[in-house]
């Protein structure tokens, strides 16, 4: 199948715009449609979320390119759990934002069930099908087909948490039995993968500061099976200045491969080393 001949056809979608904003922004990640009618691609290194919710051979090829990684770049093998962790995330960070980033560009809230999205991670290429998606009375396209509307932004935020749980929470049942995880921290990853994908491309956007304020809003702590909120909270840097973060309710299991060289926003690095770290960054 030659995806992009596929795609070229493909009508605009009230989602459209929102996702070329994402292929601008970080051109590493593309998030394309797929039209009603046109098969999702498989084969040649394209997996289907419903795959590695069935948890099966799917899913071990998708964690062995994690395997290999990790064996060429550290000359080392990572623990199973590690393997499985490493490729949750690289599949849940960019899934969330299918969701996440029309809501906050443009107020739109899709559905995606496992059974209509694929993802290509060498390619960094996402194919979804929407068949449904909220927005607001006030949304010019309100009247357009598939379109469900709710009241208000508080439900706007319900219909971005539903509609990430109805697609992460098979997705997190297929990696459980790999991981040394609960339930409850395979969720601390998925609230982690919301607030920090968004938070990122939002700072590419140049709207870091509302994505914040969004974030908090979203994530207040009280809704489940979600863990945690959003937490942002500010350093002081060395020059003064104001430097965000946030502690993850979830660990990624990188100290394991380099205990020297934890996440900035890792639980387990201490603030003086996060003010270090941002202030290189910066």
């Amino acid at each position: 199948m030659t995806v992009p001949a596929l795609l070229a056809a493909t009508a605009p979608s009230p989602l459209t715009t929102s996702y070329a904003r994402l292929a601008e922004v970080f051109p590493g990640l593309r998030a394309e449609m797929l039209p009603d009618d046109a098969a999702a691609p498989s084969g040649s290194g394209w997996v289907g979320a419903a795959e590695l919710a069935a948890g099966g051979a799917a899913l071990d090829e998708f964690m062995a390119w994690d395997e290999a990684q990790v064996l060429r770049d550290y000359g080392m093998r990572a623990r199973p759990d590690v393997v499985a962790s490493f490729a949750l995330h690289r599949y849940a960070w960019p899934a969330c934002l299918l969701v996440t980033l029309p809501w906050f560009t443009h107020r739109r809230v899709p559905r995606i069930p496992v059974e209509d999205v694929s993802f290509h991670r060498g390619l960094g290429h996402l194919i979804l099908r929407v068949r449904e998606f909220a927005c607001l009375p006030d949304d010019p396209a309100a009247g357009t087909p598939g379109a469900r509307v709710v009241p208000d932004e508080s439900a706007l935020r319900a219909e971005v948490l539903d509609s990430v749980a109805q697609h992460i929470g098979p997705v997190l049942d297929g990696f459980r039995p790999r991981m040394r995880r609960g339930k409850r921290a395979l969720w601390g990853m998925a609230t982690d993968e919301i607030v920090e994908g968004l938070w990122y491309i939002a700072h590419l956007l140049g709207e870091e500061a509302r994505a914040m304020r969004e974030l908090e809003l979203l994530l207040p702590g009280t809704t489940k099976p979600y863990v945690g909120t959003a937490g942002f909270r500010e350093l002081t840097g060395p020059d003064g200045g104001s430097l965000p973060t946030r502690t993850r309710a979830s660990c990624c299991l990188f100290y394991t491969l380099r205990p020297e060289d934890t996440c900035v926003t890792c639980p387990r690095t201490c603030d003086a080393d996060r003010v270090r770290k941002l202030a290189a960054a910066a």
